[in-house]
């Protein structure tokens, strides 16, 4: 694919084009007809799907069940919880006809399912013996954005929502920094993306909830990413559904509420994370084919290399590998190289004339652009060890590209000229006061991405006060 990845615009010369070229050229979303909605390619669900069973493994693992809940909201629903209708409602598309018939209430598509699970909870739950309730839900969204990009920033979009009810605040608290690090070891493990974690700050926190934890992730282009958010709802939801239950006093009480949630956002967060000039660059946990074997040929040895490359195919199959044999005979090999580069497959084995003379094939990473010769008999073996290798460099490239560019800011000048200039992770002491965090929005369009969970003291620089260390990046 020497000409497509020729157009593919540089990624530091304009990130937004080339991101936008690369979803297309990999094939791996489509504009859809209604503004912010697109069709995910079989490509791009497929990358999907790996993350989501990942996730949902380590869901299960910790005593999670999923279940599914209704689409559609009744508005007098949305309406209980005045702070979380007035967070959602600017993004809230509604249904008002039905058939051909108006209806006598509006119903929201859902943007979250909050309001709607609380109807159920309030009757599923009646003793401390039915807690904790711990349920995840797999599902779409709708939310009315005004600005979309593919996977980004969408209309419509696939998630997970996590909704937790337990009989203490402290069961609470730690059902919801529990999933955050489930969030964090995702993130670290399967996509090879260094995550922070820390809180939200008020005015950034979840319409309706306690306190918002949350994964920021730094992308290739300086610019954050809130990956994941875990939300401790206290009992702010029980109180408005008049969820109670009947505790071992046999006293009625309301119950303390958590909700989390991850979406297809995340598959933009790797395109932004790994790739580069010459496309995608999968970690091999969730690329689609781990290893595609490219066969060299020339004329009359056509037909053996041909074999050879189905015999290596079937023997690395077997190996447990996700294989691919691109045995198109319409392109160069040099054309494929290009291709499966765009498309992020971490390994490339070549197979020419005299490889097969010597017993061998030739490995090319991904990540590094490494060529290495490998005996067939340990290919297997290698490729799989490679695998291991790779995830793990492409987590730590990503994690060194953080640090270069996560800066303390000394003065407020400095602030205001690294987030211009150069972007990234800026650590600075705020006041706590939502007045100082919208000058510094206003002034330079950052914002506090989160409070780490160990703030160190110090004096904001803007308004001079005693303050604690905050990070603010501009974001997505």
């Amino acid at each position: 694919m020497t000409e497509a990845v020729e157009k593919l615009t540089k990624k530091n010369e304009d990130p937004s084009k080339w991101y936008l070229q690369l979803v297309r050229m990999a094939k791996l979303a489509d504009y859809g007809p209604v503004r912010g909605t697109f069709a995910i390619r079989p490509y791009g669900f497929e990358i999907w799907e790996r993350i989501q069973r990942d996730l949902d493994d380590r869901f299960k693992a910790t005593g999670h069940k999923n279940a599914y809940f209704p689409l559609l909201i009744p508005e007098s629903y949305l309406k209980k919880e005045a702070e979380h209708v007035e967070g959602f409602d600017p993004e809230l598309a509604w249904v008002t006809i039905g058939g051909r018939e108006e209806l006598e209430e509006r119903l929201a598509i859902r943007p979250t399912s909050e309001s709607i699970i609380c109807d159920f909870y309030k009757n599923w739950i009646q003793s401390y013996r039915d807690l904790p309730l711990l349920i995840n839900q797999w599902c779409n969204v709708l939310r009315w954005e005004k600005v979309t990009r593919p996977f980004l920033r969408t209309s419509e979009f696939l998630w997970q929502e996590g909704h937790t009810v337990h009989a203490t605040a402290e069961e609470a608290r730690a059902e919801t920094l529990q999933m955050l690090n489930v969030y964090q070891d995702c993130f670290h493990e399967a996509m090879s993306i260094p995550v922070l974690t820390g809180m939200k700050s008020p005015s950034e926190r979840f319409a309706g909830a306690v306190e918002t934890f949350t994964c920021e992730a730094l992308m290739g282009d300086g610019r954050a990413l809130q990956a994941a958010t875990s939300h401790d709802l206290g009992q702010n939801f029980a109180k408005a559904f008049d969820i109670t239950f009947l505790d071992e006093n046999q006293d009625r009480v309301y119950p303390y509420q958590t909700s989390w949630g991850f979406s297809t956002r995340v598959i933009g967060g790797l395109i932004l994370v790994h790739g580069d000039d010459r496309g995608l660059k999968l970690p091999p946990k969730l690329a689609p084919t781990q290893a595609v074997i490219v066969p060299i040929w020339r004329g009359n040895n056509k037909g053996e290399v041909r074999r050879e490359a189905e015999t290596l195919f079937d023997e690395l199959k077997d190996a447990g590998l996700r294989m691919e044999a691109d045995l198109d005979e319409e392109h160069s090999p040099g054309w494929k190289f290009n291709e499966h580069e765009l498309r992020g497959v971490p390994v490339r084995v070549e197979l020419g004339p005299k490889d097969i003379e010597k017993g061998q094939a030739v490995l090319v990473r991904r990540d590094t652009g490494e060529k290495e010769f490998v005996a067939r008999k340990e290919l297997p073996a290698r490729l799989n060890e490679l695998m291991g290798e790779i995830q793990e460099n492409m987590l730590r490239q990503a994690a060194a590209f953080r640090h270069e560019n996560t800066r303390q800011a000394e003065s407020y000048g400095e602030f205001k000229e690294i987030i211009a200039e150069k972007r990234g992770f800026v650590v600075a002491p705020w006041d706590g006061t939502e007045e100082t965090e919208q000058k510094i929005k206003e002034d330079t369009k950052a914002t506090i991405r989160l409070l780490p969970f160990e703030r160190q003291e110090g004096k904001d620089l803007v308004s001079g006060k005693p303050g604690k260390t905050a990070v603010f990046a501009r974001a997505y």
